[in-house]
């Protein structure tokens, strides 16, 4: 995987497959501290401290349909690579937590890649599934700039009626993204 949203859509998947009903992606950057920090949570089955201690093992995989799994491995050989770091935590019936630190300096960071369409894939093809994805930038100067996609409250607004997946809402969840993203960013494009 050569951009960090793909590892995030693998990460979903395995919320997804663990029955989470609530997924929580949350990025981060920090100019001055030098740190792009992504975690990705979940209210799902949630595993034992003994799959915990193997979930690193790119042999190790609770999925049936493959016997290797390589999504929660390579995110953490990709920040630690960069001089970062890579935690897990996880609790049977209550939902597990992925993050990691990427050193955005370091010559072995890869790109964080189209974030926002792997959001939008991840709404779009679950649409029964609630996301709150959150992005949040701190510069050099201090100022902190962020905004975030809550499903929850897109339900709301929509009512019972209009699914998540319509192509009108799916177009809109697009462009809020999109335009969310270069507002954070100062219309500089991607900074991560």
């Amino acid at each position: 995987m050569r951009e960090l949203s793909l590892n995030v859509m693998d990460i979903a998947q395995n919320s997804i497959s663990a029955g989470a009903s609530l997924i929580t992606i949350a990025v981060e950057e920090d100019a001055g501290a030098d740190t792009l920090s992504i975690s990705i949570s979940d209210n799902g089955r949630g595993m034992t401290p003994e799959q915990v201690e193997h979930v690193t093992d790119p042999f190790f995989t609770t999925r049936t349909t493959r016997s290797v799994g390589l999504g929660v491995p390579l995110f953490k050989m990709e920040a630690e690579m960069t001089g970062g770091s890579f935690s897990i935590q996880s609790t049977v019936g209550v939902g597990t937590t992925t993050a990691a630190v990427f050193k955005p300096s370091s010559v072995d960071m890869i790109p964080l890649g189209d974030i926002n369409g792997t959001v939008n894939m991840l709404v779009m093809m679950n649409p029964q599934l609630d996301f709150l994805y959150t992005r949040k930038l701190r510069l050099e100067s201090g100022e902190e700039r962020e905004f975030d996609l809550d499903t929850r409250e897109l339900r709301q607004v929509l009512g019972e009626d209009v699914p998540l997946n319509a192509p009108d809402v799916t177009q809109w969840v697009k462009e809020y993204l999109e335009e969310n993203t270069a507002e954070l960013l100062g219309n500089d494009g991607e900074a991560g």
